[in-house]
């Protein structure tokens, strides 16, 4: 209730029947300071001193009856008018000073326990006051309603129940630097302590960035040596153009790629890094015209000097020619390599096992063959004049030039008719022989297929010319019937070894035979080297009386013309 209806706040006395007075009411404030202070522990203010007992209210006049209402300036009696709602029936007072207290008071509650708390700093009893100065926050569980510090000078002795404590703006700030504090410290003893020491602020740059551009530094000149390093190693200033004392024959083989040429140099002291001369060749942009040939080069050249001469046409170098024939046997071949001027026997260097040779026991060469016929693909080779022009030489470029043609071809249908791929060079050395014109290879193939699958002997006496060695002269009755694995009149199936070299056509047809029944063929009389082909044995019968007849006519010389 507000007082201006007659209400009473907490600690006021009862007034006798109406509103207090201001006098009233500021004493009523005094009263509840002094009773807070006393709780909170600490002095009085100086305007909360006892109150002073007021003086008694001068007696009241005479009231008028309850019904009738009395004004200040108007002490008579007047008729009471109705009193307006919103506007109270007696006369307000005049209103005091503004206060800082609430207008509004809580009612009364019972007063709590004194809180008696432990205090933080004791004062030691030396006659000179000194006062302990937290710097150090402390931090409770729960918050803890702390007193407003009481400030006394440091040379004034504290009052009694006063304790001294460090202001707010003594205390240490949460993360950043603490102030000094203000002159010497004492210990709990008594003793004086230094201030601490606070952290020097860091001048200039921070240590770990000092280590940082450092470091930073070290990896750039780093980088410049390394650049420095890779540019005096590619373009090599003031290197010699090569020992001319000491000569070197380098061989580029065709095909080589620039990586294999310049191992090959380095292998032979021309230079001595294959990684800056591939680089030097790519800068120059000439790593794609290197040649290959015989080269005369020097010792220790430089990467320019030898790109120079490599993107030279060589100079031509002696080399020795051999042509090898498609069919010739090994025995035939072996006057012609020996013609040529090559070194060692060619007999020799071909009269070994195929299955020793690396990558040739995969053809099916049977265990026992003591040959290389049928390998030694004919073509015309070219060797180097000196100590590498050998017989065996040529025997090992015949035997890589046969694989390069061999091995790509299709196999599918002589493995249909369970032939290995030595079954197939023995094909194609009789097809090589027999057959005088291309049109006949693959007819001949078909006649070897066809009387191989019926069991019926080949009959061919080109088999039989090789175990004899006799390529001319006409074949004696006694030679027909020579008990021999290579007389495939009266031997089944294929003699054990090919009879010569056949060339690639030769091979082509020995894998792909043509579709043809024939079984029979024999030589046409003037068909220039053509046969003709038979199914039956009659019409061979007749082919044969045909060139019988006709050879006689020429008197008794091959009637093939």
């Amino acid at each position: 209730m507000s007082p201006l209806f007659g209400g009473k706040k907490d600690g006021d006395e009862p007034s006798a029947g109406g509103p207090r007075s201001a006098s009233e009411r500021e004493a009523a404030r005094l009263e509840r300071e002094r009773r807070r202070a006393e709780r909170e522990g600490r002095p009085l203010p100086e305007d909360a001193a006892p109150p002073v007992a007021p003086e008694p209210p001068a007696p009241a006049e005479p009231v008028a009856p309850a019904e009738e209402t009395w004004f200040a300036e108007s002490p008579a009696p007047v008729e009471p008018e109705p009193a307006p709602v919103e506007e109270p029936t007696f006369v307000a007072e005049p209103e005091p000073a503004p206060v800082e207290e609430p207008t509004f008071v809580a009612p009364p509650e019972p007063e709590p326990p004194a809180y008696v708390e432990e205090p933080t700093f004791v004062a030691p009893p030396e006659a000179e006051p000194h006062y302990e100065v937290p710097f150090e926050p402390v931090y409770e569980p729960e918050p803890v309603y702390e007193p407003e510090p009481v400030m006394v000078p440091a040379d004034d002795e504290a009052p009694s129940g006063v304790r001294r404590v460090a202001s707010v703006s003594e205390l240490p700030q949460v993360g950043g630097p603490r102030p000094t504090p203000p002159g010497p410290v004492r210990g709990p003893a008594g003793r004086r302590q230094k201030p601490p020491r606070l952290p020097k602020k860091p001048r200039g740059i921070p240590k770990r960035r000092r280590w940082g551009l450092r470091i930073l530094l070290l990896a750039i000149l780093v980088v410049i040596a390394a650049i420095a390093y890779f540019a005096y190693r590619v373009e090599q200033p003031g290197h010699s153009d090569g020992d001319a004392q000491r000569p070197v024959v380098v061989t580029i083989p065709q095909g080589a790629t620039a990586s294999e040429i310049a191992s090959e140099l380095q292998h032979q002291g021309v230079i001595d890094s294959t990684f800056f001369f591939n680089i030097r060749s790519r800068l120059d942009g000439r790593r794609g015209d290197l040649k290959a040939g015989r080269f005369t080069l020097k010792r220790d050249m430089s990467y320019s000097a030898a790109l120079d001469a490599l993107t030279q046409n060589p100079a031509a170098a002696p080399t020795v020619k051999v042509t090898m024939p498609e069919g010739r046997s090994i025995g035939e071949a072996a006057p012609a390599v020996r013609q040529a001027g090559l070194t060692g026997s060619y007999v020799r260097a071909a009269t070994r096992n195929p299955r020793t040779v690396k990558g040739f026991k995969a053809y099916g060469v049977p265990k026992g063959t003591r040959t290389m016929e049928g390998f030694l693909f004919p073509a015309t080779y070219e060797l180097k004049r000196g100590r590498t022009a050998t017989a065996s030489a040529l025997v090992t470029q015949q035997l890589a030039t046969f694989k390069q043609n061999y091995d790509p071809l299709s196999k599918r249908y002589a493995r249909s008719k369970h032939l290995s791929d030595y079954d197939v060079l023995i094909i194609a050395s009789m097809i090589e022989r027999e057959a005088e014109v291309p049109k006949d290879r693959r007819l001949i193939s078909a006649v070897i297929y066809n009387r191989l699958k019926d069991d019926i002997p080949l009959g061919i006496d080109a088999t039989l010319r090789y175990r004899l060695n006799n390529w001319s002269r006409p074949l004696r009755v006694s030679e027909l019937q020579l008990s021999s694995p290579f007389n495939t009149r009266t031997h089944m199936g294929l003699p054990p070894t090919p009879i010569g070299s056949p060339g690639l056509a030769s091979i082509k047809a020995a894998l792909a035979p043509a579709r043809v029944s024939y079984l029979y063929y024999v030589v046409k009389p003037g068909g220039h080297g053509a046969h003709a082909f038979s199914s039956t044995a009659a019409q061979f019968q007749r082919d044969v009386d045909a060139y019988n007849r006709a050879r006689a006519a020429n008197g008794g010389k091959d009637p093939a013309g």
